[in-house]
């Protein structure tokens, strides 16, 4: 329940699949933000003959300049779907992808054209950043190496899929969760977190191609036996389309260090003991660097793991020039 002194507004479930998709089209300016374009047409990709496929939608995802990409989109009830029919259906999707990339650039180019405002802000995207116009910003985005990304939107989320999503796939698969609440007089409220707020919220002063480092908040005692004593750091929560791009974790020590004072490089990233968390492994011990402290923001102390750029936070005075 959401409630205050004047109204009160209780959970309705979605019992169809349209209604979750019908929410997703009302929200979806605030859940996807300005600089990604959902295209929600059902249109079948695969080859002829061998798996073929119909995804709820695309999102083509333009906040990154030098790295633009595509998420195929499942739209999905937990009370309706098995989580091994969920599973099965985003793997069957990754296959139809790549066995029919030509196929997925012209159903996705067919979508943009139908919509003049998303078209044009794709085309000004393309001249602007050198892919010259949208049928090459689209090839190039579908024909890269591990081009697939998917997108699950659903009502209801347990660890135990998360767990399956990352065990199961290679490929970077986000989750957004979107609920729906009315009141009395038919007044709805949806609650959501918007897609990949972590990052939106850290390209502030950092542009999302710079990104190579994770900050990670540490207590004493976690970071003396952990990030120190063993070279790693574990149960961890990240965004799996944003693993790629950490090359480094830097250590926020809490009060009454508060400040980053470590940095190490990379080695690998695995799922931690069978969890929805993961584990960073270290290259090389972490390196102490001059301290960054919290400075006089003490909203930019890190709760939670926020990404960064090792260049800007070896220069950083404070965390204000980090974030």
């Amino acid at each position: 329940m959401l409630w205050n002194q004047n109204e009160k507004y209780t959970l309705v479930p979605y019992e169809l699949e349209s209604e979750l998709e019908e929410a997703v089209n009302e929200v979806k300016d605030a859940l996807f933000g300005s600089s990604r374009i959902y295209l929600d047409d059902k249109k079948k990709i695969g080859k002829k003959g061998a798996t073929n496929n119909l995804p709820d939608g695309y999102l083509i995802d333009l906040t990154n300049s030098q790295d633009p990409k595509i998420f195929v989109v499942e739209n999905d009830l937990a009370s309706h779907q098995h989580l091994k029919h969920i599973a099965v259906q985003i793997l069957e999707f990754s296959l139809s992808f790549e066995s029919s990339k030509v196929k997925v650039k012209n159903v996705v180019k067919d979508m943009l054209r139908k919509r003049e405002e998303e078209w044009n802000k794709c085309e000004t995207f393309a001249k602007k950043n050198g892919y010259g116009n949208v049928d090459f910003l689209l090839e190039s985005i579908i024909h890269q190496p591990d081009a697939f990304n998917a997108l699950l939107i659903i009502d209801e989320v347990g660890d135990e899929l998360e767990t399956v999503l990352i065990k199961r796939f290679k490929f970077p698969v986000e989750v957004v969760t979107l609920k729906r609440y009315r009141n009395e007089a038919g007044n709805i409220l949806y609650e959501f977190e918007p897609f990949l707020n972590e990052v939106s919220e850290d390209t502030e002063k950092v542009d999302i191609s710079e990104i190579d480092t994770i900050v990670v908040s540490a207590r004493k005692d976690g970071f003396e036996e952990t990030f120190i004593g063993e070279n790693c750091w574990h149960h961890i929560r990240l965004n799996s389309s944003m693993i790629p791009k950490i090359k480094y974790v830097a250590a926020y020590q809490v009060a009454p260090v508060s400040a980053i004072t470590h940095i190490a490089e990379v080695k690998s990233i695995e799922q931690w003991q069978d969890t929805n968390k993961y584990i960073l492994y270290f290259s090389e011990p972490a390196e102490k660097i001059k301290k960054v402290p919290l400075g006089n923001s003490p909203g930019k102390a890190p709760q939670s793991p926020r990404y960064a750029s090792r260049e800007r936070i070896l220069k950083a005075k404070s965390l204000d020039g980090v974030f």
